[in-house]
């Protein structure tokens, strides 16, 4: 009886212990299923007017740039204390001097000769004015009469290669000094006291200060956004648009104001690119700490284009393939549709047609991405609080 008693004992055990088990266990909740839609940044679109820019490199270079010549030979008596790279120097400033001992000798020689053909000419005058009243009073020969006149003739025309032969020596003298054409700044020299220097050799490079300009290479289509005259005509100077001149100097990034002034006559066919040179006024002139526009300095201009009216801007990641973007509908469906694209600009697409104000637009990429696909909304105030990623799975 035993035998059988226990094994049953063990078996109500085990039955109760399992019903208790299963009467305490945790109860099963029945959930929706999860929404999987994926989640995207959505901007409702608002147009807006924009002052299109055209941004540039160049190297400041001088407008006027000369070499100085001597126009005389001779040997360097003195040279000013400005005659050196990087020295500033003023209009008719006395660059250079050359020995004037000779240009002295040839102007009293010049002198000379011409009080010699005064003398010559008043005689040869005297004696055909002579030979006139002889001839009237059939004294002499018209042969005479013709000689007095061509000895008065040849007199005249030595006068007049005295005086000729008097100003080149006075001029040859005045040379002996060389003067700045301008206002400006030395680029190189190579000469000294004491060197010989000949007429027509250069001796220094000179640049004007009153004006800097900067080539600025541009792809022929960013024309289309610069109130340029392509045909050369000239623009009043309120009506050339504004360049802002950037660069880094001394550690600190600094501004220069300036203007379009013309485009170069040449399109270079491989690169498609024009140069349209920017003119800034005074570089030199010191405004609280900013330095001048010194010739070399590399800048990056920003030009100042046409304002652009009714123009949504979105971000680049907004801009699917196809230029096509994602319209989110009223029930939060996609919706593809084709934009125009005015321009880019870096991360910023300016699109001109596809998209009416008010109308909410992804700035999120989707991949698989399919018309009518649901999405969640994440929204967005502006553009500018809807950083580019790299996309959202499905």
């Amino acid at each position: 009886m035993k035998r059988i008693l226990i094994p049953v004992a063990i078996l109500a055990v085990g039955f109760a212990l399992a019903a208790m088990i299963v009467a305490t266990g945790p109860t099963l909740v029945s959930q929706p299923p999860q929404d999987n839609a994926p989640r995207v940044r959505v901007w409702q679109a608002s147009a807006q007017s924009v002052r299109l820019t055209t941004t540039a490199h160049g190297t400041v270079l001088p407008r006027t740039e000369s070499d100085l010549i001597p126009e005389v030979a001779g040997r360097v008596v003195d040279v000013a204390p400005a005659l050196v790279s990087g020295g500033f120097f003023r209009r008719d400033d006395v660059l250079l001097k050359i020995d004037t001992l000779d240009y002295e000798l040839s102007l009293e020689q010049a002198k000379a000769a011409l009080a010699s053909a005064a003398s010559e000419l008043e005689n040869a005058e005297r004696a055909h004015v002579r030979q006139l009243d002889l001839h009237k009073r059939q004294l002499t020969s018209d042969a005479q009469v013709d000689d007095a006149l061509n000895r008065f003739q040849l007199a005249q025309a030595r006068l007049r290669e005295s005086q000729a032969r008097l100003k080149r020596a006075q001029r040859d003298l005045q040379r002996t000094s060389v003067l700045a054409p301008y206002d400006g700044r030395v680029r190189s020299e190579q000469v000294d006291v004491g060197q010989f220097v000949n007429r027509g050799v250069p001796f220094a490079r000179i640049y004007a200060t009153d004006v800097a300009e900067v080539r600025l290479p541009i792809h022929d289509a960013e024309l289309a956004f610069l109130d340029l005259p392509l045909d050369g005509t000239a623009q009043a100077p309120s009506a050339q648009p504004m360049v802002k001149l950037r660069a880094t100097f001394a550690g600190r990034q600094h501004v220069w104001d300036g203007r379009i002034v013309r485009t170069e006559g040449e399109l270079d066919p491989k690169t498609r690119m024009i140069n349209v040179v920017a003119r800034v006024d005074e570089p030199y002139r010191m405004e609280g700490d900013r330095p001048p526009l010194a010739v070399g300095l590399f800048v990056e201009a920003e030009i100042i284009g046409t304002e652009a009216e009714d123009v949504f801007v979105l971000p680049r990641s907004a801009v699917q393939a196809d230029n096509q973007v994602y319209i989110v509908r009223a029930d939060d469906t996609l919706e593809f549709r084709d934009i125009d694209i005015m321009r880019t600009v870096g991360e910023s697409v300016y699109v001109t047609g596809g998209i009416d104000a008010g109308e909410v637009i992804s700035l999120s990429t989707v991949n698989n991405a399919i018309d009518g696909m649901r999405i969640r909304r994440t929204e967005v105030s502006s553009v500018a609080n809807a950083p580019a990623n790299e996309g959202i799975g499905s």
